[in-house]
């Protein structure tokens, strides 16, 4: 299917400053507004298009092919991070409703959350009148204190915006207990309704820590995956704990927490030594294993909070493919695609999927990129 309106003159060759490489329109009617599942769909019939670096060639497909694109001895590397119900309602003591998004839970039991306004039951909007020192109150007698704007620029005088802040948090009940029974999955407004969380798990999720979902292996179920390893291909996990995935424009990621495991290093180690395929499932996937990679392509096992940022100019060395989903123009993730697969390849491979009508988001379709 060929979209009349989406042509090649949406794509600009140079790319914006601080942006990422590629600007282009995506239509409403390509984001996904409801899991596959509400569409009639499997987890794995979303649809799949298949990349080659070495030749532009692409092919389209569903994803429960993709063992038709994948040999022995590939090593796929996983987050096996599980999603929160990340999102609370909040109140200010003026008594205005909120919504607070947790993002990232930092050292010191301090966490990045992000402040965000509802109205008539709509997905919510960024919200920036927050002050210093002020107290959101949340439920279950619960409460959140602001301490200081997340990002370091324009912090002070007139028109400053911040969206994410620094907080403490209160809770009557250990974190995990409180969400249950007070949180839900954070959604956006190309997604009108509420979804349950499972819709948002992973099924191989083994440890809950993302505010969002990584969704690049949302379509992965255990069945595609037993046919994988039945078939030769080598899965190794990592954990990256996702945060919220909706930046400002030009706006940098911020640090996640990561564990790459000692077992999952020597493997990736081992595939590159023997000239093997490491297919990252997912950004958050690379994020982690080039915090952890050496100048010399040699990955190690590590712990923390990263704030790697991949472009164009640093490059990756930890994998040669990806599986992905389609990212929004201007997203930062267009870099590191960039960094593994060029800009101009980009550039074929995204007008494709919109020619074709691909689905952008967490319940859209996927992208593989192989050499």
């Amino acid at each position: 299917m060929t979209l009349p309106y989406i042509t090649p003159s949406h794509l600009i060759n140079a790319p914006l400053a601080g942006a990422g490489p590629l600007d282009f329109v995506l239509p409403p009617e390509l984001e996904a507004t409801a899991p596959p599942e509400a569409r009639g769909l499997s987890r794995d019939g979303v649809r799949l298009m298949v990349s080659y670096r070495s030749d532009d060639r692409i092919v389209h497909t569903q994803f429960r092919q993709i063992g038709d694109f994948l040999e022995a001895g590939d090593l796929l590397v996983i987050n096996t991070s599980g999603t929160m119900k990340a999102a609370l309602n909040a109140r200010r003591s003026d008594g205005t409703p909120l919504e607070l998004h947790l993002s990232t839970h930092l050292p010191a039991d301090l966490w990045v959350v992000e402040a965000r306004i509802t109205q008539d039951e709509k997905p919510s909007m960024p919200f920036y009148d927050l002050e210093a020192g002020e107290r959101l109150r949340l439920p279950g007698g619960a409460e959140a204190r602001l301490h200081v704007p997340h990002s370091r620029r324009d912090q002070s005088g007139p028109g400053a915006r911040h969206r994410l802040w620094i907080a403490t948090l209160t809770l009557p009940a250990p974190l995990r207990d409180y969400l249950e029974q007070y949180g839900f999955p954070i959604r956006y407004s190309y997604v009108p309704e509420p979804w349950p969380i499972e819709y948002y798990q992973l099924v191989y999720a083994t440890e809950t820590g993302s505010a969002e979902m990584p969704s690049a292996g949302r379509a992965f179920t255990p069945e595609l995956i037993t046919a994988l390893v039945a078939k030769g291909v080598q899965i190794a996990p990592l954990i990256l704990h996702t945060g919220v995935a909706s930046p400002e424009a030009n706006e940098p990621p911020y640090e996640e927490f990561y564990r790459v495991p000692a077992a999952t290093a020597a493997l990736v180690n081992m595939a590159h030594a023997s000239g093997r395929r490491v297919i990252a499932v997912g950004t958050t996937v690379i994020r982690a294993l080039e915090t952890v990679t050496d100048e010399r392509g040699m990955t190690h096992a590590g712990e923390g909070w990263t704030s790697v940022v991949i472009t164009p100019k640093r490059g990756i060395h930890a994998v040669n493919a990806l599986l992905t989903g389609l990212h929004e123009p201007q997203a930062t993730h267009l870099w590191m695609l960039a960094a593994l697969a060029t800009t101009e390849h980009l550039k074929l491979a995204y007008r494709a999927a919109l020619q074709e009508g691909y689905l952008w988001h967490e319940f859209g379709d996927l992208h593989l990129i192989l050499p």
